[in-house]
């Protein structure tokens, strides 16, 4: 069966719930009308609590009918929305009036069995109003508060003790490039918190720089709306400021965009991080760390390539002769890791998108598979990393890979409505530069494990 008959069958089952669900609502509703209409003491004007059951036959026929004819049946309960009530009371009142037509047209007491009485009628139409609207509000809440975004990597977000890491960082100037990018803001966020003296917030995009500026409020955190690609003015700003630590995270990070534009990721990528490492070097910065990527791992992709060309020239660097300087030498690294969860780079804002619009969520192969991490978890390890003093590629454990399917569809159902019922998915071929599979591996066929929870050492042999 496929996954789209499944969700249909799933659906339908889920359908005959709620049926049963409002039955016993309405069953319940109808019940205390008449406690309440008869001081809850037995009807016996009417035929007793027999002739009750047998007219709960009609009450419910004809209020799950009216719930049907309204549809009610095609609104997913997870998602009830306040402009939706109106056709749960529209059903629940066209209930009410067909009743009090039938007990108008049938005044016959020997038909009390199958239309019951005015007053009891009205008192019910409140009552099911209530307990139809209300168990789907109670839903609501309840699968609002069980599900959580973080969930959908299907495994437990990490909290690492930060410890090293914040005396590390604690009274120096950092610089961190691509300030206001999805990770690079997380960076900023979390050195300002670990107590550095100042915040070097290097961001040539005004609209990122000014909306990080105005997250942070902090006076320790001063934007520079540069370009790292601009070697004058870097070697400027870092004899000027004289940062201790400089923490690389601008970059290209699109692979179908470097794909179709290779020489300017080329440029954008490596060379600038070449030239900014070289300027670092120069200056007498303590550390350098590059923010790099899984997919500098056996790259087939532009972009791919270029982070593998970016590490291998910071890493040249380490071996390099260190100009005339008092100095201590520069000691530069490298982070490797997968996709951040929710980051502007990444599929989750554009299934949030789809979503929102109805559209179909688009996947480029149903088996295309990858990493994730929270961007709070990424950036702390990044930071734990660039408090050690090796000089090496670190590649982040990031656990088991995510099916970009499941993710999706995860999405839709986190969002209130059925994958392939309410909103399709689509698969649109996987695009030039992609993998089905990225390559991280922490075995230790392929790395070193430290003393720090999911930080690794790259072995040399298996660096490209």
């Amino acid at each position: 069966m496929t996954r789209s008959r499944e969700a249909w069958a799933r659906f339908l089952a889920t359908r005959v719930v709620g049926v049963f669900v409002d039955a016993a609502v309405v069953a319940l509703a109808y019940l205390a009308a008449v406690a309440l209409r008869f001081d809850f003491a037995e009807p016996t004007s009417i035929g007793g609590w027999g002739a009750i059951a047998r007219s709960y036959v009609t009450v419910c026929v004809v209020h799950l009918s009216s719930l049907l004819v309204f549809g009610c049946y095609r609104l997913a309960w997870r998602r009830i929305r306040g402009v939706e009530l109106p056709r749960y009371v529209g059903a629940t009142a066209f209930a009410c009036a067909v009743l009090t037509a039938m007990r108008f047209l049938m005044p016959e007491v020997t038909l009390s069995h199958i239309r019951p009485p005015y007053s009891i009628t009205i008192i019910c139409f409140f009552l099911a109003t209530i307990g139809v609207v209300g168990v789907r509000v109670l839903w609501r809440v309840y699968w609002t508060s069980r599900v959580k975004e973080d969930a959908l990597l299907e495994r437990n977000v990490k909290h690492f003790d930060d410890t090293v890491a914040r005396r590390f960082l604690a009274g120096k100037t950092v610089m961190v490039t691509g300030a206001g990018g999805s990770i690079g803001s997380e960076i900023v966020r979390q050195v300002a918190a670990a107590g550095a003296k100042k915040v070097l917030m290097v961001e040539r995009g005004e609209n990122a720089l000014y909306e990080i500026n105005r997250r942070m409020n902090d006076a320790r955190c001063v934007p520079l709306m540069y370009d790292v690609n601009d070697r004058g003015k870097m070697d400027a700003l870092f004899a000027a400021e004289k940062p201790e630590v400089v923490l690389h995270a601008a970059a290209y990070k699109h692979v179908p965009m470097v794909e179709m534009n290779p020489e300017e990721g080329w440029r954008n990528n490596t060379e600038a991080t070449r030239g900014l490492a070289e300027l670092a070097k120069a200056h007498g910065v303590r550390r350098f760390v590059l923010v790099s990527t899984d997919k500098a791992v056996n790259p087939v992709s532009v972009m791919g390539r270029t982070k593998l060309a970016a590490e291998q020239a910071i890493m040249a660097l380490n071996d390099a002769p260190a100009p005339p300087s008092p100095h201590s030498t520069t000691s530069f690294c490298a982070v490797r890791f997968g996709n951040v969860f929710g980051s502007s780079g990444s599929v989750v804002p554009l299934f949030k998108e789809q979503i929102a619009k109805r559209r179909p969520v688009t996947v480029t192969h149903p088996d295309m598979k990858r990493y994730f991490m929270t961007i709070e978890e990424a950036v702390s390890l990044v930071l734990q990393a660039a408090s050690r003093d090796e000089r090496a590629i670190y590649t982040l454990d990031m656990g088991e890979p995510v099916r970009i399917l499941d993710l999706a569809e995860g999405m839709i159902e986190q969002a209130g409505y059925r994958p392939y019922v309410d909103i399709p998915v689509v698969f649109t071929g996987v695009r030039p530069g992609e993998k089905l599979f990225e390559e991280i591996d922490v075995s230790e066929r392929s790395a070193y494990k430290t003393d720090m929870a999911k930080i690794y050492i790259t072995k040399p042999d298996v660096r490209s």
